[in-house]
């Protein structure tokens, strides 16, 4: 046989109890799972930008602005006639007939509409119809909208007056002085 002898300590492991072995499990396994979990609060808690955005300081603008904005316009201008509204917002579709848009001055084409009446045209116009977008909240107020509508119509065969501007509203100081003399008058 050989000449080194046998010894059994060549042949055992550091674990020689149940409680060494009960521990070597629980470090083997529960260490590196804390670990990872460790790790992975590490780099989830960093502020990285989303992907593709080149410009992280502008995207997080973008996401914290304002969800609705003011606009203010002046309330004193002149109302701007049939005519010109009709050069700045009408004329793109209704000089060309683009998307079946009535052409300026077509009598056929606006025989039908002339016949539904011109309130029927302005609502229309205001909250859109087909493939025309609506306009009324645009660059123009409503009676501004009206006059383009009259002119388009007038062009096309129809009579309709130009709207008027509206009556500015009263004051409140001289609605409670026209009210003062009334209710003296009653007593």
């Amino acid at each position: 046989m050989s000449d080194i002898p046998y010894e059994e300590e060549d042949h055992t492991g550091p674990i020689k109890t149940p409680k060494q072995l009960l521990v070597a499990v629980l470090f083997s396994f529960v260490i590196p799972i804390f670990s990872i979990i460790g790790l992975v609060l590490y780099v989830a808690s960093a502020d990285k930008p989303a992907a593709g955005v080149v410009n992280p300081e502008k995207a997080i603008a973008e996401r914290l602005q304002k969800v609705g904005m003011v606009e203010v316009r002046d309330a004193d201008r002149p109302l701007q006639g049939g005519a010109d509204v009709f050069k700045t917002q009408c004329s793109a579709c209704h000089a060309t007939g683009v998307a079946g848009a009535p052409k300026f001055g077509d009598t056929a084409a606006w025989s039908a509409r002339i016949g539904v009446g011109f309130e029927a045209l302005v609502q229309s116009s205001l909250k859109g119809k087909g493939a025309m977008a609506p306009q009324g909240g645009g660059d123009f107020s409503d009676t501004e909208i009206a006059r383009a509508v009259a002119y388009m119509a007038n062009a096309g065969g129809a009579k309709f007056a130009e709207p008027a501007a509206p009556a500015p509203a009263p004051a409140p100081a001289d609605a409670a002085s026209a009210a003062a003399p009334e209710a003296s008058a009653a007593k």
